[in-house]
């Protein structure tokens, strides 16, 4: 599944995006742990190469949103370009994040050693501000972009917990963020049950 998805991922990348600067953030993608590490911890596709699965899922939920909030000239919205941008690289934030350790737990009254994911993260920028920053070294991002990416996490984003009206005010003007973020929300609740 990890190959599968890393040549699938690639080639949606190559054929989509031709922005200047996109060939330097692929490299750098292929040089991470991108493909192999985990999209959570222990939560949604906490599972090796989880990271790429959940964006190939967030990615298709995206453009179905598209398709059905726009029709069939939802590019006239949004370019393919633009869309994939956001859906694949939404979570770049988590490349080098995650760590593998072991644990004992009890099987059978036996005491065995599980792998499970910790957290390390060396640039601890915050979840969608973190991965426009990352894009942000490599090409640059349209303002729609960067909302949708920074604002993903919708409620779920500390900021807003915090007292924050920013996610609103995004929300209101630019309202593909929102499809953004329910196309995040269906992949993780409905696609993805590891």
């Amino acid at each position: 599944m990890v190959e599968a998805n890393q040549e699938k991922f690639v080639e949606i990348f190559k054929n989509n995006i031709k922005r200047e600067g996109a060939d330097k953030l692929l490299e750098w993608l292929l040089r991470s742990d991108f493909f192999t590490a985990p999209a959570s911890a222990k939560f949604h596709s906490a599972i090796t190469g989880g990271l790429c699965f959940h964006s190939l899922n967030v990615y298709n939920r995206f453009i179905n949103l598209l398709k059905n909030e726009y029709g069939e000239n939802w590019q006239d919205k949004i370019s393919l370009e633009s869309a994939t941008i956001i859906a694949l690289l939404h979570d770049i934030c988590k490349v080098d994040t995650y760590k593998q350790e072991l644990r004992n737990v009890k099987v059978d009254n036996n005491w065995v050693q599980k792998p499970f994911w910790t957290v390390d993260d060396k640039l601890p920028y915050g979840h969608g501000e973190k991965s426009v920053y990352i894009i942000s070294g490599f090409m640059r991002l349209t303002r729609e972009e960067a909302m949708a990416i920074n604002w993903h996490m919708g409620g779920f984003d500390t900021r807003v917990r915090g007292g924050s009206y920013s996610l609103s005010d995004a929300y209101y003007t630019f309202p593909i963020a929102v499809l953004f973020h329910i196309a995040d929300l269906e992949a993780t609740y409905l696609d993805e049950t590891v």
